[in-house]
């Protein structure tokens, strides 16, 4: 997944999500393909009536039934999370006319931040949420926010730069929109460009540059280090 001499701060919004549903959806119809030949391939050989055409047709229809109920709803709900992704970054995106830095797709060794926005109204971790509403904030799951809270940890723990975490649902309808809870901020991605442009700006155009610096180093530290690992990795199998 380490390009040679890629940037880490040029990735596109959902690109790993994304990836993911590809690779899902490439393997099971590979997997589908490989039954389907074998199983062919037997009732050639040995006729439609024996039994090891007969096992392999049971098989092939198994597998068919485990991927409609299992496997669809998986690549469904991974599709849903990388349209959330690149909804939420075509929001950001319109942001860069007016000054804003965007990042998408950050990665820093554990897990992947949606969105890191830099702008006058400061650093902000983004993670971006599919789910259908409503939603109440109230009720939000601790895990939820944990996510939020470990994103910007892991900002700050990489490049030294503090950030405010906010979660964005693409598509619910939450209750009390702009509410913090345990320092997490919850909003409707309808509101999220309106909300960030009302906030009183913090940061200078330089500040907002060497915050961006920073980052993109710490960033590409992590990447270095991903494809060294994966390197040796290669070198020991």
């Amino acid at each position: 997944m380490h390009a040679a001499h890629s940037d880490p701060t040029r990735r596109t919004a959902g690109q790993y999500a994304r990836a993911t549903v590809q690779r899902l959806r490439m393997r099971t119809l590979v997997a589908l393909g490989v039954l389907a030949v074998a199983t062919a391939m037997l009732g050639r050989a040995f006729g439609l009536h024996d039994v090891r055409f007969l096992g392999a047709e049971v098989l092939l229809l198994a597998s068919m039934f485990a991927i409609s109920r299992w496997v669809l709803p998986l690549v469904e709900r991974r599709d849903m999370g990388a349209q959330g992704e690149e909804h939420v970054g075509e929001l950001l995106n319109g942001l860069t006319d007016r000054g804003w830095l965007v990042i998408h797709d950050a990665s820093f060794g554990r897990g992947n931040v949606d969105h890191i926005l830099i702008g006058p109204a400061g650093v902000f971790t983004i993670e971006t949420k599919s789910h259908a509403g409503p939603v109440r904030v109230g009720r939000m799951h601790g895990g939820v926010l944990a996510q939020a809270q470990a994103q910007t940890r892991a900002l700050q723990n990489a490049s030294g730069v503090r950030s405010e975490p906010l979660i964005v649902f693409s598509r619910a309808w939450v209750d009390r929109p702009g509410t913090r809870r345990k320092g997490v901020r919850v909003l409707p991605s309808r509101m999220l460009v309106g909300y960030l442009l009302k906030r009183e700006a913090r940061l200078s155009v330089p500040e907002m540059e060497r915050a961006h610096e920073r980052i993109a180093e710490a960033l590409l530290a992590q990447e270095t280090r991903g494809r060294l690992l994966h390197e040796r990795w290669q070198l020991i199998r």
